[in-house]
């Protein structure tokens, strides 16, 4: 009796029925729609944070530059037996050196010691980021400055200064009395090639040859990003020449993210890295697992305190570091997204229970008839809530698969985010060996990765169980209400309603 007298309620009353199914399913597609989306950006918000600091890290440890402090910088230095002469007098030179990356601070590895003893702590590694900077050019001949050797900086034969007096050499970069340099400068990474729990490398997989293994510690090797070795015309079993020194290519990796770069062009041992930069037992960054998800802020917290000069990072710090129209969807899902599903979804409750309501007052004389002949209002209720439930529930079904249908057409489409991850720091101050011109301190934005991710939104079987329950939950109160209302006739109403 019931499941009959309710079909055929809500096949006489269709448009009712349209009309609040509709509204539902519109608010239960824009919660799954903008809840997947959600997800989606936080994954590839996760992607660019582990191609720079590496699967796994929940915690990082770095020590900030000074402003105002000198910067580490390349200086090239020639002395005047270096480089080779060629037929017209002038020089060829070539150098290349490895300092720690412009804008990073080192600082000693005993930290990595005092890390360890921290209880909390999973797995933990040190790397020293690196920048290897190849100077060569041509240098002409400042003897034929006009003065006899006065461009070297000497008086002339009356004693006067030669630096006032000698012409500058003239010509162009074809080396025809001029000057032409070319400066090539690649990322390098110092890391323990026996850490495999924790670090860049865990962000990446082997393209090409091996990775490294225990017995590369203080070895000449190196493994490269893939991109660059690409760019660089670099293959396994080339040599490539890093701080002056050359380093056999045993492997290319690339990172696991899509469209992703790893967090260094090249990869060597630690300690190699230590001693080839002149920056023995120094590091800068520390990559840290904790032991339970749980314990991460309290274990930032504990390495605060043991280390009270680095500066202490968990993942959730290091997400607002992402820049870019991935930061700007993230904004935009958490700000305006979710306020949009809380509008809608309320007004899809609100024309759920107005119409239930409206649909009851047109119900008098039918309800009051009922409770003349019998029904009581438990009943009468009852019946009312069921026909807002099923309504619900229609709503919620095609609102489902209205969502599903949202998901699959931007997987489709793909839409590509661009992302950077940044840190601030301090460059170079005045007078630094790395200023060109003793121009004085700066300020300057150091970006550690630059990425390019396609927006894949997932499905979670329980975010399509929170739609059902959102919609079941609409059609209860609008029953709930409607039913209420339905039980306060009388039937006497019905009676004069019949006059």
């Amino acid at each position: 009796m019931f499941l009959t007298y309710l079909l055929r309620e809500l096949s006489n009353r269709r448009k009712q029925t349209v009309i609040i199914a509709a509204g539902m399913a519109l608010a239960i597609a824009l919660v799954i729609v903008v809840s997947g989306v959600a997800a989606g950006v936080k994954n590839a918000q996760s992607s660019v944070l582990e191609s720079v600091y590496g699967v796994g890290t929940d915690v990082t440890i770095t020590q900030t530059a000074e402003p105002g402090a000198d910067g580490p910088g390349q200086r090239f230095a020639f002395g005047s037996g270096d480089g080779t002469t060629t037929d017209d007098g002038s020089t060829e030179v070539a150098q290349s050196t490895l300092s720690a990356a412009r804008g990073t601070a080192t600082f000693d590895s005993s930290a990595l010691t005092t890390v360890e003893g921290v209880e909390g702590v999973s797995a933990v590694t040190a790397t020293l980021s690196l920048q290897n900077s190849s100077f060569s050019g041509t240098l002409p001949d400042f003897s034929q400055g006009g003065a006899g050797g006065a461009g070297a900086g000497g008086t002339t034969s009356d004693g006067a200064d030669a630096g006032a007096q000698a012409a500058p050499p003239t010509g162009g970069a074809d080396g025809a009395g001029g000057s032409a340099f070319d400066v090539d400068q690649f990322s390098v990474t110092g890391l323990d090639p026996a850490a495999d729990a924790v670090g860049p490398l865990t962000s990446a997989s082997l393209v090409d040859g091996r990775s490294f293994t225990a017995d590369d510690a203080g070895a000449d090797v190196v493994v490269l990003d893939q991109t660059y070795a690409v760019s660089a015309e670099l293959a396994v079993g080339d040599t490539v020449s890093v701080g002056g020194t050359d380093f056999a290519v045993i492997g290319i990796v690339a990172s696991t993210s899509s469209d992703a770069a790893t967090a260094s062009d090249a990869y060597m041992p630690l300690d190699t890295a230590q001693a080839v930069s002149g920056l023995t037992d120094q590091i800068s960054d520390v990559y840290v697992t904790a032991a339970s998800a749980s314990g991460v802020d309290a274990l930032k917290a504990d390495l605060q305190a043991a280390l009270p000069d680095a500066t202490v990072s968990t993942q959730s710090d290091l997400a607002s570091s992402v820049s870019g129209s991935l930061s700007t969807a993230s904004d935009l899902i958490g700000k305006l997204g979710t306020w949009l599903s809380v509008v809608v979804l309320a007004a899809a409750f609100l024309i759920a229970i107005l119409f239930t309501v409206s649909g009851v007052s047109r119900r008098t004389r039918e309800f009051g008839t009922l409770k003349a002949i019998g029904w009581s209002n438990a009943r009468i209720t009852r019946q009312v809530a069921g026909e807002s439930l099923v309504q619900g529930l229609i709503g919620g079904v095609v609102g489902v698969a209205v969502g599903l249908l949202g998901i699959l057409v931007v997987n489709i489409v793909a839409p590509t985010l661009s992302a950077a991850a940044t840190t601030e720091a301090a460059g170079p101050g005045a007078g630094g060996p790395g200023s060109a011109a003793g121009g004085g301190g700066f300020a300057q934005q150091v970006t550690q990765a630059t990425t390019d991710v396609a927006l894949h939104v997932p499905v979670a079987p329980s975010v399509v169980l929170l739609a059902v329950g959102l919609a079941v939950l609409g059609g209860l109160l609008a029953g709930a209400v409607g039913g209420w209302r339905a039980s306060r006739l009388r039937p006497a109403e019905a009676l004069r309603s019949v006059a």
